[in-house]
């Protein structure tokens, strides 16, 4: 029978909460993104706990060396977490290492040279011009109450049309309509971007105010549920789930496939990255980049299909 985990030691506790603190405010980290890193230091320091058979505290954190991460690691993969999931668990860890060996003094490069897995980063699967152009048409057309129709419709084209996360479009409250020729965006970690509004995305919008029972007000939210409350993600995933199967398109058609969409058509188009890292609101390059693979895996496709010699 496996122990249960020792207690986290009040100095420990105190300094993980201070690097945490330091993550929301310097780096401004969403939630999200706080609680999952609260989470993998947390496993990292009940293993140790563990594993040494006493409490981690912050200064023997400089003790730790390649084969205590070696087997924390081996020890999490046994548990069932994927390579991709234990390598974004060990930079978190690594993270509040460097920050505290900063604070304590300590020399922390023998556990900072411990590799994490490799792993190959999934392609996002975007949906073909057509069959997005397609939702957006059907989506109108979705539900028996014509107003939940063009809601339906208005939020699956801000995803397309715009490129948004489907949090940050069912974020927006009516204070935030109509914008002028671009939107201000809240995005992750509380940045903002200006993201340029489509004709067709302010058409379905307005057409979707124009029948919905409820008015447009400031702070209040501008896609309303059923009862009037705020539109929740998975009332889309359930449109969505219709669409597929009325249009016969694949599981990974979802809300999020339509962002991914936006970002790949318009590098198919001439778009550069670094505008459309703007316009995705990424805070790094490197994550936009990873839509010039899907772009070389469609040409490869292509020329596979189409070559006389393939």
């Amino acid at each position: 029978m496996t122990p249960p985990p020792l207690a986290l030691a009040p100095a420990m506790a105190d300094a993980l909460a201070r690097w945490l603190d330091g993550e929301r405010a310097a780096r401004g980290r969403s939630d999200h993104t706080i609680a999952a890193y609260r989470a993998d230091v947390l496993a990292f320091l009940a293993f140790l706990g563990g594993y040494h058979g006493e409490p981690a505290l912050p200064s023997r954190l400089g003790e730790v060396v390649q084969t205590d991460m070696r087997a924390f690691a081996a020890a999490e993969r046994e548990r069932g977490l994927s390579a991709r999931s234990l390598a974004r668990r060990l930079s978190a860890v690594r993270s509040f290492l460097r920050w505290l060996s900063d604070r304590e003094g300590f020399d922390a490069s023998r556990a900072l040279s411990a590799r994490g897995p490799k792993y190959r980063r999934s392609l996002p699967r975007p949906l073909a011009a057509e069959q997005a152009r397609a939702v957006l048409d059907l989506a109108g057309q979705g539900h028996d109450t014509p107003w939940v129709a063009a809601r339906d419709a208005a939020v699956l084209t801000l995803l397309y049309g715009l490129g948004l996360r489907i949090g940050e479009a069912l974020a927006l409250d009516g204070g935030d309509w109509p914008p002028g020729e671009s939107l201000v965006v809240r995005g992750k970690g509380g940045r903002e971007r200006m993201v340029p509004v489509l004709p067709v995305a302010r058409a379905a919008v307005a057409d979707y105010l124009r029948l919905c029972p409820w008015p447009r007000a400031a702070g209040q939210p501008l896609f309303r549920a059923i009862r009037g409350g705020r539109l929740y993600p998975q009332a889309v995933d359930a449109a969505m789930v219709r669409l597929r199967a009325a249009l016969g398109l694949p599981e990974t058609a979802t809300p999020h496939a339509l962002r991914h969409s936006f970002a790949t058509h318009l590098l198919a188009a001439g778009g550069d990255l670094r505008t459309i890292q703007q316009l995705l609101g990424h805070a790094r390059l490197s994550t936009t980049q990873i839509y010039t693979g899907v772009d070389d895996a469609h040409l490869l496709a292509a020329h596979r299909a189409a070559h006389p010699r393939a």
